[in-house]
């Protein structure tokens, strides 16, 4: 089955996450139209379908969209997304992340359309000791990013209760690596991930990478995380996509591959990669970090046919790189 030409909004499809998946869904025969503020994306990562410059809080905007495009679904990965600002400015994540995800919602719905692919994130666990999480664990989210994720989650439920909304929603790991053909990539201003600000770290563009915390109770103190590939990820979208036009129900999946990486084992990984040593210095726990979140699931490799062939740290780490040395944007 090919998207024969549908529309798809794609909130946030100037960012990260959002632009691999308009080149996904553009090769998929869909048209992914983006509608980003570009508060933090970018306009040269659009370039896969139209661009609707807009805020997920400008309803008046949001409704001149729909009717311009009239879309089949929505993939909806506007959000603010830092931990770190989120523990420091909680109201502003709930502002922009749950009110604009509302009148999203509440836009899509009087235009008719009624299937969403929600961008959702392991943050909504919190810290889960010695747990490998899947889609019953219980959500008990530390900080205001995961916080606000899992209420867009229950938003979507509510609405699928009384609107008939039908929602397929990814709750997914650390995001890494980039689009093999180096089309578009990784690249935030101010950069704070982990592969990327380690890539700037050994081509000299910051002085070192910083450790943020180094006596966590792993095995080398570094927090664990979970990583997918980047072109993985907007795959299960693609598929996610899929079920909701099979008619099938609203299901929630997490996206990972099982396997926890150390901060100090994805370092250890960019040596044999780029050959490089990756200055570093120790610092303070970010507040709102958990110690390991690493996925227990396989219901969207079982249920959608999800294969995340990409998924090792070298691969990630390889096609990061190859996009990092191409400059990024160049802006």
């Amino acid at each position: 089955m090919n998207g024969s030409g549908r529309a798809i909004l794609v909130t946030g499809g100037a960012g990260y996450i959002g632009a691999h998946a308009c080149k996904v869904l553009a090769r998929a025969g869909y048209v992914p139209v983006t509608y980003d503020n570009l508060e933090t994306g970018w306009r040269e990562a659009v370039r896969f379908g139209p661009f609707e410059q807009g805020d997920v809080q400008d309803r008046a905007r949001l409704d001149e969209v729909f009717s311009r495009w009239q879309p089949a679904a929505v993939m909806h990965f506007a959000a603010l997304s830092q931990v770190g600002e989120a523990m420091r400015d909680p109201g502003r994540y709930w502002r922009v992340n749950v009110a604009g995800s509302l009148t999203l919602v509440e836009a899509a719905l009087a235009a008719g359309c009624r299937d969403m692919v929600f961008s959702s994130t392991c943050a909504t666990y919190g810290d889960q000791d010695g747990v490998d999480v899947d889609e019953d664990t219980p959500q008990a989210p530390i900080n205001a990013y995961g916080a606000s994720k899992r209420a867009i989650e229950d938003m979507l439920r509510d609405f699928g209760a009384s609107r008939g909304l039908r929602s397929v929603i990814f709750r997914y790991f650390n995001v890494a690596g980039a689009d093999p053909e180096a089309e578009v990539g990784e690249w935030h201003q101010p950069e704070t991930h982990l592969v990327p600000l380690m890539l700037q770290a050994i081509e000299g563009l910051r002085p070192a990478l910083t450790l943020h915390g180094t006596d966590y109770p792993t095995p080398d103190g570094t927090c664990i995380r979970d990583y997918v590939h980047v072109m993985d990820l907007v795959d299960a979208h693609v598929l996610g996509l899929r079920w909701l036009e099979a008619g099938k129900d609203s299901r929630v999946f997490c996206l990972g591959t099982g396997k926890g990486f150390s901060v100090r084992e994805v370092i250890d990984a960019s040596r044999a990669v780029t050959n490089r040593e990756v200055p570093m210095i120790e610092g303070a726990r970010r507040e709102g970090d958990a110690v390991r979140l690493v996925c227990g699931s396989r219901r969207a490799m079982a249920e959608l046919g999800w294969q995340p062939g990409r998924s090792t740290m070298a691969q990630m780490i390889s096609d990061a790189w190859t996009w990092h040395r191409k400059g990024g944007f160049g802006v």
